[in-house]
């Protein structure tokens, strides 16, 4: 860790460890730069012609993209979802084709997703309803969760996602989930087991009445607890006990709250790093992705 971390610049950190090309050859769809190949996807694609890890991989019609990442799978290449998402050459541009999710790491293709910050307002304080993530989920497993959390299905757009996973992972009336605020974005970029994760995460706030008690629809969470904030500062500050990215979205629910001085150096370097992302492959980073020879 370097000497001049922060307690929750660690977790910056750690969300942001690409570096890029590295071993990863560059990607391009439809003629755009558009993500960077993994070392073990190299030799599939150049025997498909597709170019090779010298002169950089491109497929020409974003339209081929679903059926080669159906072929990557039977190859035993990743482990498919069985869930498309769009495929989009950087953030706020259009799509440009769909692949499962699965493969989007495979390819260093972005991944959108929505995070919900499920509070409730007591007479002693701020507190967040917190999950604990399945002991079978293929992504860190038993680890603590947000209430909500899910990536972004092909042709939905982050709203409708919200509204979709409320339902499915904390039976969230929609009239109640739909009163749920949009309070930002973050980027980041990281290597992980399963490839290069480069992420944009839209957050919400919803406030919930006392009253209410989620209940686990589809089996993903383990159970469900009402944490004071306070409690959930320390842990994200002193452990890792949540999953990686969700440290991300607390970091900023604490600026927005105050129990990280937004205005102190720690609370701008802070809240630049989730805008924009410390790894230069994050998306929407100007230097993300460059000319592809191929």
């Amino acid at each position: 860790m370097p000497s001049d971390d922060t307690p929750f610049l660690r977790h910056l950190r750690h969300c942001n460890t690409a570096i890029v090309p590295g071993a990863r050859a560059p990607f391009s769809l439809g003629g755009m730069p558009a993500g960077w190949v993994a070392p073990e996807l190299a030799e599939a694609l150049k025997q498909r012609g597709l170019g090779s890890r010298t002169q950089g991989f491109s497929l020409p019609n974003p339209a081929d993209l679903e059926s080669l990442g159906e072929d990557l799978a039977q190859d035993g290449l990743y482990r498919s979802h069985h869930e498309l998402f769009d495929v989009m050459p950087d953030i706020d541009q259009p799509v440009l084709g769909q692949i499962d999710r699965g493969a989007l790491p495979l390819f260093g293709l972005i991944g959108i997703g929505v995070h919900l910050n499920g509070l409730v307002q007591k007479a002693d304080g701020l507190y967040l309803w917190t999950g604990r993530r399945a002991a079978n989920k293929r992504l860190d497993p038993g680890k603590l969760d947000h209430l909500v959390a899910g990536g972004v299905p092909a042709g939905h757009t982050p709203w409708d996602a919200l509204l979709k996973e409320a339902a499915e992972e904390a039976s969230i009336p929609q009239d109640l989930a739909r009163q749920a605020q949009q309070v930002g974005r973050i980027v980041y970029a990281l290597d992980r087991p399963e490839g290069l994760r480069r992420d944009c995460l839209y957050c919400y706030d919803l406030f919930l009445p006392e009253s209410f008690t989620p209940i686990a629809a589809d089996g993903e969470v383990e159970s469900f607890h009402l944490m004071p904030l306070g409690e959930v500062y320390t842990l994200v500050r002193d452990t890792d006990a949540f999953k990686f990215n969700v440290n991300l979205v607390l970091i900023d629910l604490f600026l927005r709250n105050g129990l990280i001085d937004p205005h102190s150096a720690e609370g701008r370097q802070l809240r630049d790093g989730l805008n924009h992302g410390l790894s230069a492959a994050s998306p929407g980073h100007k230097a993300a992705l460059g000319p592809v020879n191929a």
